[in-house]
């Protein structure tokens, strides 16, 4: 009998396997990919301007009295979260000054709690005319003078204990604390910074152009950004601020641009090169095999934001060895399919990926 055995374990291996085989499989997702590229500037065509990557909000960040660094905790280029203690002073005559002003405070109480409780006897005996009013009179003036000095050393008593607080700094917000300006030991002035702080958002492009390229400038103008540590590779960027005066040294115009969303991970103090066409309208590059035709005339075909294509009609300004010049008919925004074309159709629902192989969605597909 014991030959069955190993029969029995095919027998429930091959009926696993056929429960396996009858189980229900994802289907696979049936539309095409496509690699799509963003039309870029022109570099013959363009303004290039040297740059670095700044963070849109930056502040120094200082005491807000006078004393010497007791302590400093974060070095440069520590990433800080809101409320976190940076550095701080030695406070003890603060803290003396606090403990003096708290003191005074307390004199004064008794004498304002004394000269009105004598104020009540008062009014009753002048109220039997026991006392002459002139009497009553003086120690109402006394009453009040005793109040008014309470509410000044009480005034005197927060602004000693507001500045007993201010010999700390904190982290305003979650950032990068982007450059240490003093250490522990030296003795620093109200105002005096200590800290130039990043907080997390928003990057931009600080450059400075001259004054001759000033008037093609204005808020919100398009323009194209490289970082040095990735040739080739561009984000698109908008004008957000030109300096309203030129720098007394230079001569110069401080203008930021802000990168868009795409260029998350960018970092802090990145060199970079930010591209402006010229003109308005000035022509877009294309890869060669992005163009096809329709009716006769060049077109490419464009990804729509619900995830199809469409065919759409261009005018051809240059052809180049492997790029061409587009006069109209595309956004610098907009994506386009670069190998393929030949295979594609009006409509068609598809998959898109950027040179680097990362998906580009557009819209859900129906």
């Amino acid at each position: 009998m014991r030959p069955v055995r190993p029969l029995r374990s095919v027998l429930g291996f091959l009926l696993l396997s056929a429960l396996v085989a009858c189980s229900p499989k994802p289907e696979p997702d049936a539309r095409r990919l496509v690699l799509v590229t963003q039309p870029q500037a022109d570099g013959a065509g363009a303004q290039v301007f040297a740059g670095e990557v700044r963070a849109r909000e930056e502040v120094n960040l200082s005491f807000r009295v006078s004393g010497k660094i007791a302590e400093r905790l974060v070095d440069a280029g520590a990433r800080v979260r809101a409320g976190q203690l940076l550095a701080r002073l030695d406070a003890a005559d603060l803290e003396l000054q606090r403990q003096g002003a708290d003191a005074a405070l307390q004199a004064l109480k008794a004498d304002r709690d004394l000269a009105a409780a004598e104020l009540t006897r008062y009014r009753d005996l002048a109220a039997q005319q026991l006392v002459s009013k002139s009497l009553y009179d003086s120690k109402k003036a006394q009453a009040d003078a005793a109040q008014s000095r309470y509410r000044q050393a009480a005034a005197q008593a927060g602004l000693n204990a507001n500045q007993a607080g201010y010999a700390s700094i904190r982290a305003p917000g979650a950032g990068v604390v982007s450059q240490q300006l003093a250490e522990a030991g030296q003795v620093v002035s109200a105002g005096q910074p200590v800290f130039t702080f990043a907080r997390d958002g928003a990057r931009e492009i600080a450059i400075h152009v001259a004054e001759r390229h000033l008037p093609a400038l204005r808020v919100g103008r398009p323009a194209s950004i490289e970082l040095w540590t990735r040739p080739g590779v561009r984000y698109p960027g908008t004008v957000r601020e030109i300096a309203g005066a030129a720098d007394p040294l230079t001569r110069t115009y401080a203008v930021r641009v802000a990168l868009d969303d795409s260029a998350a991970d960018v970092h802090l103090g990145q060199s970079a090169r930010v591209l402006m066409a010229d003109a308005e309208g000035a022509a877009l590059t294309v890869p060669l095999s992005a163009l096809t035709e329709n009716a006769g005339k060049p077109a490419v075909w464009v990804l729509s934001t619900d995830g199809r294509l469409r065919k759409r009609g261009v005018q051809v300004l240059r052809y180049g060895a492997r790029t061409a010049d587009i006069g109209s008919g595309l956004g610098q925004n907009e994506w386009v399919v670069q190998a393929g074309v030949h295979l594609l159709r009006e409509g068609e629902a598809v998959r898109a990926v950027d040179a680097d192989n990362r998906p580009v969605r557009m819209g859900a597909a129906r």
